[in-house]
């Protein structure tokens, strides 16, 4: 039998929602063990230690799951630097000047950050693009409806413009996104992405790509029925990421 490599998972945010959905993903995979957490909240039980930040830790890893909040991102990068781990980014909220923080930071370590931690949507978005080149050309409109639960105050989801990103470098990005159409009162363009946004109860997240041509539609579409399928791509992730060169990686490499 096939001895399989244990990676062993610093986790940064382990006692937040997905922090504890990770946890329950890592236990179950035989490939992956969590070492250690960080979190401000060390109360709470887990089957491993957890320290308030990550440079208190003692614990050797080989990759950080972060899915914790902006304010300590430099310590993280500088602990990351110091000890080469690689880290996956789940983190959202960041601004400009921490992004090119964890640019800059790319150079010396393996960073993986991705505006959608599914699988099935990276997945999605090569696909998506590989049906764009073939439909545009048969004349096919495209249109992205993302729905989302009633709580989410951003809009349109990052996912929905990821998509539509993918969709426009794959036509040499010559087209661009109408987000509301009851401002104007002219008829679709041939180079428009159309995107609109749903709110309502407690979709978890959907995605719908439709491809609209003359008597016929088309529509790929994407269903989260819990935020586990996240935590089990920053899993995937991190399995991927360990032992990486220092760059900037995206989902869309781990599902090559």
């Amino acid at each position: 039998m096939e001895n399989k490599i244990m990676t062993k998972i610093l986790l940064r945010g382990c006692n937040g929602k997905m922090g504890q959905v990770v946890t329950s993903i890592a236990e179950q995979d035989l490939e992956t063990e969590i070492v250690a957490g960080i979190d401000w909240n060390t109360e709470q039980k887990n089957s491993y230690p957890v320290y308030k930040t990550i440079s208190e830790c003692p614990i050797k890893a080989d990759v950080i799951i972060d899915f914790s909040s902006p304010s300590e991102l430099e310590e993280l990068l500088e602990t990351a630097k110091k000890q080469t781990l690689p880290i996956v980014l789940c983190t959202t909220g960041l601004n400009e000047e921490q992004i090119i923080s964890i640019e800059n930071a790319s150079k010396e370590i393996a960073i993986l950050r991705s505006a959608n931690m599914s699988f099935g949507i990276n997945v999605l978005m090569k696909l998506v693009q590989e049906a764009a080149k073939k439909l545009t050309e048969a004349g096919f409109d495209i249109e992205v409806i993302e729905r989302h639960h009633n709580q989410k105050v951003d809009a349109p989801s990052g996912t929905a413009l990821a998509l539509a990103d993918a969709i426009n470098e794959s036509l040499d990005n010559q087209y661009h996104y109408v987000y509301d159409r009851s401002k104007e009162r002219h008829k679709r363009e041939k180079n428009e992405i159309g995107i609109s946004a749903v709110r309502g109860g407690t979709i978890v997240g959907e995605h719908t790509i439709l491809f609209a041509g003359r008597d016929e539609v088309i529509e790929l579409k994407h269903t989260a029925y819990s935020k586990e399928i996240f935590a089990n791509g920053a899993v995937q992730a991190a399995k991927f990421l360990s032992g990486k060169k220092s760059g900037m990686y995206q989902m869309s490499d781990v599902t090559e």
